[in-house]
């Protein structure tokens, strides 16, 4: 059964308000405000695409084919259901167990620099910008294929879910490049984590009059260790974010019942 995900308006997105929870960037705003934004991301070329695409799905429902029978449909949703969990499954685990060296290997390891003080910041946080790059790239490559294929099962199982597969495929089209942009930047936010958290723990040294030692930030409660966890926290919120367009087509697939 596919898992479902927690729903989330956009702009309350709970990657959104991991990052405003860790004071790396400021509140979510409110609805309106994402509104507004969301129109100027979509140009005046880009409407009159959509427009194009709803206007044709129109036109063509009347030659379209009749919808499949309920029990090729059903095998088709129970297909495309197993497929998300199992790419979400391995996504989930791999950002699990590379964030939690204890918990099993995986492709994407966590680094394992060896530290010294004084503290490079930007050299010494180089490795983790890569292994969250790592990690998206993964959900892209995993992802993208994913959506598609959901599509194409829509596409045949009615006229209905045909339009809304085109209407999708429009939106990822225009949507894909400010998408990027802006997932790209959750690693330089994170690097502000990195020196939260680090000056912090210099911070209680001073406070409380101990010398540092570099072998003990991974300990439970740490700070390199907590930010490992935040960094975790993060690609998750995010690997939910990428799949939620799937998920609304899955939904789709379920509730077409005409």
């Amino acid at each position: 059964m596919t898992r479902v995900l927690p729903r989330t308006n956009l702009h309350r997105s709970k990657l959104i308000r991991c990052l405003a929870d860790m004071a790396i960037m400021e509140g979510v705003e409110s609805e309106n405000a994402f509104a507004e934004k969301l129109g100027q991301w979509i140009h005046f070329t880009d409407a009159i695409a959509l427009s194009a695409v709803h206007n044709d799905s129109i036109a063509s429902l009347p030659k379209m084919l009749p919808k499949i029978q309920p029990d090729l449909q059903s095998v088709a949703r129970a297909a495309v259901g197993i497929e998300f969990d199992r790419i979400q499954a391995g996504l989930m685990n791999s950002i699990m167990k590379s964030c939690s060296p204890n918990l099993g290997k995986t492709h994407i390891e966590l680094p394992t620099p060896t530290f010294e003080l004084p503290l490079d910041l930007a050299a010494a946080y180089a490795p983790y910008r890569r292994f969250y790059h790592a990690h998206q790239r993964d959900m892209a490559l995993s992802i993208q294929p994913l959506r598609v294929n959901v599509r194409e099962a829509l596409a045949k199982a009615s006229p209905r879910l045909k339009k809304l597969a085109d209407l999708d495929a429009a939106l990822e089209k225009i949507l894909r490049e400010r998408e990027s942009k802006l997932l790209a930047a959750v690693s330089m936010l994170l690097k502000k984590r990195f020196e939260q958290l680090f000056k912090a723990h210099q911070q209680m040294l001073v406070d409380t009059q101990q010398a540092d030692n570099p072998a003990g930030w991974m300990q439970a409660g740490a700070w390199l260790a907590r930010f490992c966890n935040d960094m975790q926290t993060l690609l998750l919120a995010e690997l939910e974010l990428r799949l939620q367009p799937t998920v609304g087509l899955i939904e789709a697939f379920k509730q077409d019942t005409q």
